[in-house]
């Protein structure tokens, strides 16, 4: 064999182990950045369901993947690029807009919190965006898209400039690949999520009415021809029935409550990371007495319990987090309904007036 094809196989290679670390570490990046992100991705998760309540059956995965396309282009064609070129040329800017972020999620997280201590009623929560829509189905449906994919902007926005942040390679493509494969990889395990969701209760239900889950799902693996009576349920149909349907009308009865439940992790995840993204820039700045306050508490509190030190501290600094959250969400709500919304209002009446 020649020195030259030796060489080039040498430069293959090398260049082979190059792409293998690069996107082995493209990976880490990409995990550690949607593990940061963990807490809107929960409420992602909790919000996007309700876009898809009141349609039929066969309109619920149409409806989620239409908000999925929507969702994928928010982040690669949009946020992405901005991203980026925050990063480039103003890279001072990273940090106040995280933090406007995470007092965003506060805020968001703090009317959560308050809905469900103090539950409004229709009148006070004002119109309803979903329920005040067009009788047309078309128009019902593009509207309910349109609005999703309007709230998954915010956010992509956030899951972003998050994502950003935890990146520590210089290579513009590197961070842009990183970015790409956090915006799909979570637009993915959202709305793989939301598809779930919206079909369990349909899957429960004909769960719990089949009484031929086993003849009747070979039939369908079979494509058996329609128009013909259905069999009677064979043996093997009535030993599983007893386990199939009883599950089905678990998930029936238990979709509402998971729901709820669902709603109220995505809130909590909302004030950790959001207090947690205000407290860590804070000490950025110089105003760590927050930032060792928690983690004060948190070393004291797990040293209790050596055996899960790690698993208490990280809770305890969540829940720390939370709290300041939960205050400065308090604190945002407060200025927005006394100070901001009256504003505006002013504003909108001065301006019809003129």
């Amino acid at each position: 064999m020649s020195t030259g094809l030796i060489a080039l196989l040498d430069d293959i290679a090398a260049l082979a182990k190059v792409a293998a670390v690069t996107l082995d570490d493209a990976a880490a990046q990409a995990t550690k950045a949607g593990a940061k992100a963990a807490g809107i991705v929960i409420d992602d998760a909790a919000v996007t369901p309700r876009y898809a309540v009141g349609f039929a059956a066969a309109r619920e995965l149409p409806i989620v993947g239409k908000i999925a396309i929507g969702s994928v282009k928010n982040k690669l064609l949009f946020l992405l690029p901005a991203a980026l070129a925050l990063a480039a040329f103003a890279p001072w800017a990273m940090t106040p807009l995280l933090m406007t972020g995470g007092a965003y999620l506060c805020f968001e997280g703090f009317e959560k919190v308050l809905g469900m201590v103090v539950p409004h009623g229709a009148a006070a929560k004002g119109p309803d965006p979903l329920a005040a829509a067009p009788a047309d189905a078309k128009a019902l449906e593009d509207q309910r898209v349109s609005s999703a994919i309007r709230t998954d902007f915010i956010l992509s926005a956030e899951i972003m400039a998050i994502a950003l942040s935890t990146i520590t390679v210089s290579s513009i493509w590197m961070q842009a690949l990183v970015l790409a494969v956090v915006g799909i990889g979570i637009t993915i395990l959202v709305y793989g999520a939301v598809a779930l969701i919206v079909k369990a209760d349909d899957v429960g239900l004909a769960l719990a009415q089949s009484e031929r889950p086993v003849s009747g799902l070979r039939e369908v693996i079979r494509g058996r021809p329609t128009g013909l009576a259905p069999r009677e349920p064979t043996g093997a149909d009535h030993a599983v029935a007893h386990l199939t349907q009883p599950v089905g009308r678990v998930l029936v009865a238990g979709m509402p409550h998971f729901l709820k439940g669902l709603s109220l992790v995505g809130t909590l995840a909302m004030l950790w990371v959001g207090g947690g993204i205000v407290v860590h820039g804070l000490a950025g700045y110089g105003f760590a007495g927050p930032e060792h306050v928690i983690h004060a508490v948190a070393v004291a509190v797990a040293a209790i319990v050596p055996p899960a030190k790690g698993a208490v501290e990280w809770l305890v600094t969540a829940v720390g987090s939370g709290l300041v959250g939960l205050a400065l969400g308090g604190i945002v709500a407060l200025a927005m309904h006394v100070i901001v919304r009256p504003l505006l209002h002013r504003g909108g009446k001065a301006g019809a007036g003129h």
